[in-house]
């Protein structure tokens, strides 16, 4: 993760949850920020394994990419002759 570009956030904490991050930081030898960017991570797999295909399919964008194709493509089995095969 060196090689990339990281942008900077600001989040605010209350004082038991600073204390909590710094208590830990410094049981783990890690910096406050690679703590919060573990959690984050984690946070970010659970949201995501929520997803349903479809919601995750149109968050990358492969949604309706194609141009020129029949629409009904997906429903008319002429289209499907020979799949798979």
């Amino acid at each position: 993760m060196s090689d990339m570009k990281k942008q900077r956030i600001t989040i605010r904490l209350d004082e038991q949850e600073h204390s909590l991050l710094s208590s830990l930081s410094r049981r783990e030898n890690k910096t406050e920020s690679e703590i919060v960017r573990r959690a984050l991570r984690k946070y970010f797999q659970e949201a995501l394994a929520q997803q349903t295909g479809y919601e995750l399919a149109q968050q990358l964008g492969i949604i309706g990419v194609t141009q020129d194709l029949p629409s009904d493509l997906s429903k008319n089995k002429e289209y499907f002759e020979g799949f798979g095969e």
